[in-house]
């Protein structure tokens, strides 16, 4: 196994925790904003993802501490489109989570052969991530 670059396994980690926080407001946002006679079960959405951001930018907070880090307290930059339909809601949410997939893939190339426990921890999230992307890209379907 190889030495892990742990400065930059730590900035990486504070932009995800950035990324994440930005994804909680963002979908906040989103589940507020559905109207129409679908509003229940994508609100219900929304608000899972929203639950779910806090609890990746938790536990990424919680490795930088473990590597002796310091959590950054910004929020990546959030994007306001002013357009609330269902499907564009939808497709904002398609590029965040390809942008959060695409940040994991970069984590796993700085911890792969480094650390174990990292690794296992980055792949776990790019299989969650990967999920997102099929079940939005489903989603969107319907409104198409």
């Amino acid at each position: 196994m190889r030495d892990l670059d742990t400065p930059k396994t730590i900035q990486l980690l504070n932009h995800i925790m950035e990324f994440e926080l930005a994804g909680v407001v963002r979908y906040t946002h989103y589940s507020l904003m559905v109207t129409g006679p679908n509003r229940i079960p994508i609100v219900g959405f929304f608000k899972a993802q929203a639950n779910e951001s806090l609890l990746h930018a938790q536990e990424a907070g919680e490795i930088i501490t473990g590597l002796e880090g310091h959590p950054s307290q910004r929020i990546a930059a959030i994007e306001e489109t002013n357009r609330h339909s269902v499907t564009d809601l939808l497709q904002e949410s398609l590029n965040h989570e390809q942008k959060a997939l695409h940040m994991y893939k970069q984590l796993l190339d700085i911890v792969q052969d480094a650390s174990i426990y990292l690794e296992e921890y980055t792949r776990t999230k790019i299989g969650q991530e990967e999920m997102h992307n099929l079940e939005i890209k489903k989603m969107l379907r319907d409104f198409s």
